[in-house]
């Protein structure tokens, strides 16, 4: 009955292009799709084929609304789709996680004096991005060699606008001062260039052009500027050591992509290439996806995961890819990423032997990481397993939520909802509230705010399991707002530490001991603290506490700020908003010219000498 309603619901969808969005009893979004034929493609799950994978026939069972957006081509298609899997998250699409975020380097080459920051997002700025790199630490550490070498600045924007004087960094020999106009932009930015053309992978060029730079200087007599051209030298020949060259003579940069996998999911590996030297890998474990599965189609998965991976990450001149997806999916894979980049790119499968090996690497490195990703996933599963069976859960707890209230001195109340999704931290669904309702420190009533906000968001899974940070008291609160929203099915537990006194003597170190109370139990489960349901548990309740302190800090700070220039006559709510878009802090404000705080929309000269001169009237005041 219910696929006969969606098959004459079908009869009547267009044959254009665009994204078809299917739904569950709940309304929720299940899974999300592109097609060039809308009618066509939909049209083909409702069949009786037995063509369908497993996958697919547990899909369609599910189906109880389907909905369709149109789009101009099945380029915007593609782009459409992976667009809205990022933000529903469908439970049948292949999914990339959001705390997979990769580090790049960003060089603000946009800027008058351009400098190096780590970029965990690729954007159209006008800036000039590197990567992706292995670790924030691999790019920290580049960033800091870079600094060094070409004597780039590492001082904010508002330090360098504000500074009368050169700092530290500069005297002792690594920045030229572009804060106080110490060197010109033209000057500077040749010497960007160098880092420029190191990132880019040109070191032929970087080092030839160091070379001459030293010896010019030799020749002139200026010899300890020589001396610091060939530290640089020898700096940049040291690490280039360390790397690895595939193809020395290439300027490509190349993305190989290989995978590895069984019933218990798969791994699909990144091997990143740029300019011919490998920058490094990353893993994408998928536990619900089986490679060898004969009802499995590669291209369709294959395809997927490019047209996500490259929304948020850089997209290179060559993508080579472990299996032929076909001629016409090859040409409109590429025509995807030239409308995200601005710059034509190769989709191919790999056949020379230059690709080939690339792809054999990144295949190799798939297979070598997969044990690890299914360990701790089975792992992750046991303790899951130990949660619902000690803690009497009717089904296993995929989602917990935990939520924790924060307040300083009965103000700023503040609270946090952490998710873990298979035992690991889904950062994608991590929420902060800020208490409305309640004055004053009133847990329950704060409780009850946050769970009420919580749960009427239907759009959000149900939890298995909450998770309260507390003992008795706290875990009562939250079963009576429970009640009170009338979600009483949801299972809630309370954590709390209790402190147990050394055995020989009072004065020895107290432990600590993590006890779990259940509702109507007067007795707590206790978990071994070495298992993985322990590490799950405690790991979520520590995650909400430090999220909460984390966002209770951040308005204590805003507060601060704001009552600091509360203390400036004639200085209202809009003006002081003003004040702090032109100005990142106080310490900027302080530090700025009567000019350039009259140059703030709706400031004049005699309010900006009027700001200065109370916000400075302590450090003005003869000792």
């Amino acid at each position: 009955m219910r696929i006969d309603t969606l098959k004459e619901k079908v009869k009547d969808f267009p044959t254009q292009s665009g994204v078809y969005l299917m739904k569950n009893q709940a309304d929720k979004i299940i899974y999300i799709g592109k097609a060039k034929n809308l009618k066509n493609r939909v049209r083909s799950y409702l069949t009786d084929s037995k063509e369908h994978s497993t996958k697919t026939r547990v899909l369609v069972s599910h189906i109880v609304e389907i909905e369709y957006i149109l789009t101009k081509t099945e380029v915007e298609a593609f782009l459409l789709e992976a667009s809205l899997i990022k933000k529903h998250r469908p439970k049948y699409n292949i999914r990339l996680k959001d705390d997979k975020s990769y580090p790049y380097i960003r060089l603000s080459w946009e800027d008058e004096f351009p400098r190096l920051y780590l970029a965990r997002k690729v954007k159209k700025d006008g800036s000039l991005y590197f990567g992706p790199y292995t670790s924030g630490s691999a790019v920290h550490g580049t960033i800091r060699f870079l600094n060094r070498t070409f004597k780039v600045r590492d001082c904010t924007d508002s330090v360098l606008k504000t500074r009368k004087r050169p700092c530290l960094t500069h005297q002792i020999g690594r920045c030229t001062a572009p804060c106080v106009k110490f060197i010109g932009a033209s000057e500077y930015r040749a010497d960007m260039e160098g880092a420029k053309s190191f990132l880019k992978g040109q070191d032929k060029k970087v080092l030839k052009d160091l070379k001459e730079r030293m010896m010019k200087s030799a020749s002139d007599e200026k010899f300890e500027v020589a001396a610091k051209l060939r530290d640089s030298i020898e700096a940049i020949k040291a690490i280039l050591q360390k790397q690895s060259v595939i193809n020395a003579a290439s300027e490509k940069d190349q993305d190989a992509i290989g995978y590895f996998g069984d019933d218990r999911g798969c791994l699909i590996e990144t091997l990143h290439i740029r300019s011919g030297r490998v920058l490094g890998t990353r893993s994408h474990f998928f536990p619900l996806l089986d490679p060898q599965a004969k009802d499995e189609d590669p291209r369709e998965w294959l395809v997927s995961f490019l047209n996500q991976y490259y929304e948020d990450n850089i997209v290179p001149d060559e993508v080579l890819l472990p299996v032929e997806i076909g001629g016409d999916l090859t040409k409109l894979m590429e025509a995807v990423l030239k409308e995200r980049t601005g710059n034509s790119v190769t989709v191919r499968f790999a056949t020379d032997e230059k690709g080939r090996s690339l792809v054999a690497m990144a295949n190799d490195n798939a297979k070598a990481h997969f044990d690890k990703y299914v360990t701790k996933s089975e792992e992750k599963k046991k303790g899951l397993e130990e949660i619902q069976a000690k803690l009497h859960l009717p089904e296993l707890p995929i989602r917990i939520e935990c939520y924790d209230i924060s307040n300083f001195q009965g103000k700023e109340s503040v609270a946090s909802q952490v998710v873990f999704e298979d035992g690991v931290p889904a950062k994608e669904h991590y929420r902060r509230y800020k208490i409305k309702t309640v004055e004053g420190p009133n847990d329950y009533e704060s409780m009850k705010e946050v769970l009420t906000r919580r749960f009427s968001h239907t759009e959000y899974e149900t939890p298995q399991l909450i998770v309260i940070d507390g003992g008795k008291g706290q875990l009562g609160v939250a079963v009576r707002v429970l009640q009170e929203i009338g979600r009483t099915e949801i299972p809630v537990v309370g954590l709390a530490k209790s402190r147990t006194q050394g055995e020989f003597s009072d004065s020895e170190v107290s432990a600590t001991e993590e006890r779990f109370f259940l509702p109507g139990r007067a007795n707590p489960v206790i978990f071994r603290n070495n298992s993985e349901a322990h590490h799950i548990l405690v790991g979520i309740r520590d995650e909400a506490h430090r999220f909460a302190i984390t966002y209770h800090r951040k308005l204590r700070e805003a507060t601060s700020l704001e009552s600091e220039l509360d203390l400036v006559v004639g200085l209202g709510e809009k003006r002081k908003k003003d004040l702090l878009k032109f100005f990142p802090d106080v310490e900027s404000i302080k530090a700025a010219d009567v000019e350039e705080i009259a140059k703030v929309p709706g400031f004049n000269r005699v309010l900006a000498e009027r700001i200065l001169l109370q916000l400075n009237e302590e450090e003005s005041e003869d000792p």
